[in-house]
């Protein structure tokens, strides 16, 4: 993945404000987590020194001595488990919070903003960063107790001996800095293997919905998993060992530092005269805090991650963060009304292309489709079709110009429920298992079996389907099949306009032609507007108009003399 100057460190700013953002409602338990966290570690450094104190004293552990060591297992006890759980509360909640703005993103933003951020990079995003977000969580509180107990038992050192501290701080600075150019050089390869992350999903869902063309061609087949799958993946392998490696080659270094502070330390009681509490101090505590700096160093590399997790989900929150206005996720659809019809006044619309491309323009369109009519939109490919019908939808909103409803502008106050006039079945369309005709009531849920019988029997599918809890039984059909069970939901919804792009280009010969001569008037007779992007010229005749597009214009709109359809 190519990137431009300064585009990491605005990133990284865009990290921090989200990071910022996301933490702001769980100050309060972050509070608790640390403070609880330090009184923890606290006492952690208490115990160490109540230790040294009794090996190197006559008499042993008794006495106010034994119950201040019981008093600072407990406080060390609840200490952690109270942290532990503050920050397992705040992970979880962050962790859904996260995935609830995404989706709520997602579902507000611009549709042509959605068109441009491809599925194979937005899933990544809501899968592995979300996720690796929630792992973090689950080691954050540990980490943030070994970073206290370390800070606890430095303190107790520059206490117990600061020419001796000043040796340490020496040594831990060296160790620091390679930690450090560590971290740098890890984090630039995970940066790297998540750009790889990227394309692997991509091959994956070429080689999952591109399985059947793979089968009939073996080069492809053999240049898809070596030069993509295998590649990517080596790819990936490689740079996440070379990153993982330089923290484990640190971490190591760090390991063979404290023995050697320890060999440093008794060498220096060799050669001056030390106490023997000073000298038991700094070898126990060395070997205790061991384990913290362990803890701590090998939670970097997750750390790091999860930085580039949330720099990438500021990244997809930055691009979504202008929402559509006016989009009611929460107000339930009324009914919407059509008294007259649809149309548009001086529509134009250009797609954001790279510099130095011709753009493609849509329009001016002028157009007023009337309720009752059969209407196809024709015209060969890159004509502005589909480009129409998102607009005459209300999924683009038209750059100039304006879409009209019974004669008055389309507003973006009112784009959204004038959206709810239609009843789609796209090209690409994606058909959902559950029907939102059972929002109705109880009532209505009990009736959908009954009220879709016909539709499912007319169009040969009742055989496979049934409608069970609001619910088709199964939507794993073929591509006919599936389209035939979205013209059913069609029929159920019963909304005043219907648009149909390519419904009958999967359908054998019988379909389409039940689909064109019967279910298409039938419709229509019912009060229904229908569009219908087709390119069954043998069925022109049927249609009441005819609009052929051409280079992003209406080329002609050929209307027919009589209204009734014959046979």
């Amino acid at each position: 993945m190519t990137s431009i100057p300064g585009s990491e460190s605005s990133e990284g700013r865009e990290g921090g404000a989200e990071i910022a953002r996301l933490l702001k409602p769980f100050v309060p338990w972050i509070a608790l987590s640390l403070v609880t966290g330090v009184c923890a570690g606290a006492a952690t450094v208490a115990l160490l020194r109540t230790i040294n104190l009794v090996l190197n004293q006559e008499g042993g552990m008794a006495g106010g001595l034994l119950l201040t060591f019981i008093g600072l297992c407990l406080v060390a006890l609840f200490g952690r488990m109270a942290s532990d759980v503050s920050t397992n509360f705040v992970g979880q909640r962050l962790v859904a919070q996260v995935r609830k703005s995404l989706a709520q993103k997602i579902l507000s933003a611009p549709i042509d903003a959605l068109e441009r951020y491809r599925t194979h990079r937005l899933m990544p995003v809501l899968s592995q960063d979300v996720d690796m977000i929630s792992d973090v969580a689950f080691v954050l509180s540990s980490t943030l107790i070994a970073v206290a107990v370390a800070l606890g038992c430095l303190g107790y050192l520059a206490w117990l001996s600061l020419p001796l501290f000043g040796l340490l701080v020496v040594a831990l600075a060296i160790g620091a800095t390679i930690q450090t150019v560590a971290q740098t050089r890890g984090s630039a390869g995970f940066w790297k293997a998540r750009a790889h992350e990227d394309q692997l999903h991509k091959a994956y869902r070429a080689i999952s919905e591109g399985a059947k063309e793979l089968r009939m061609h073996r080069d492809r087949r053999t240049r898809m998993f070596g030069d993509q799958v295998e590649r990517i993946v080596d790819d990936i392998r490689t740079v996440n060992s070379r990153a993982i490696n330089t923290y484990v080659m640190a971490t190591a270094f760090g390991s063979a530092l404290f023995f050697l502070l320890i060999a440093m330390i008794l060498g220096w009681a060799a050669f001056r005269a030390t106490e023997p509490v000073v000298l038991s101090g700094f070898v126990l505590v060395l070997l205790f805090l061991k384990g913290p700096i362990d803890m701590i160093a090998g939670a970097l590399p997750n750390v790091g991650r999860a930085k580039i997790a949330f720099q990438r989900i500021a990244d997809l929150s930055a691009r979504f963060a202008t929402p559509e206005p006016h989009l009611h996720l929460a107000r339930p659809a009324g009914s919407a009304r059509m008294q007259e019809g649809i149309g548009m006044r001086g529509v134009r619309y250009a797609f954001d292309v790279p510099e130095g491309s011709e753009p493609f323009v849509l329009g001016p369109i002028d157009l007023q489709l009337r309720r009752g009519e059969m209407v196809f939109v024709v015209g060969d490919n890159g004509s502005g079709k589909t480009t129409l019908i998102k607009l005459l939808l209300g999924l683009y909103a038209p750059q100039s110009g304006e879409v009209l409803l019974d004669g008055q502008a389309v507003t973006p106050q009112t784009r959204d429920d004038y959206r709810q006039l239609f009843t789609t079945v796209f090209s690409d369309f994606y058909l959902f298992e559950d029907l939102v005709a059972t929002q109705k009531g109880e009532a209505g849920a009990h009736a959908l079996p009954q009220a879709a019988l016909p539709y499912l029997q007319r169009l040969e599918i009742a055989h496979k389907v049934s409608i069970k809890d609001g619910s088709f039984s199964t939507v794993d059909l073929s591509t006919g099949q599936r389209k035939r069970l979205a013209l059913v939901h069609a029929y159920l919804e019963g909304r005043p306009v219907l648009v149909f792009d390519e419904w009958a280009a999967d359908q054998d010969p019988s379909f389409r032609h039940l689909f064109y001569t019967e279910l298409l008037p039938e419709l229509r007779a019912k009060g229904h507007l229908l569009v219908v992007i087709s390119h069954d010229d043998r069925y022109f005749h049927l249609a009441d108009r005819v609009i052929t597009m051409k280079a992003g214009r209406i080329a002609q709109d050929r209307v027919r003399a009589s209204a009734n359809l014959a046979a």
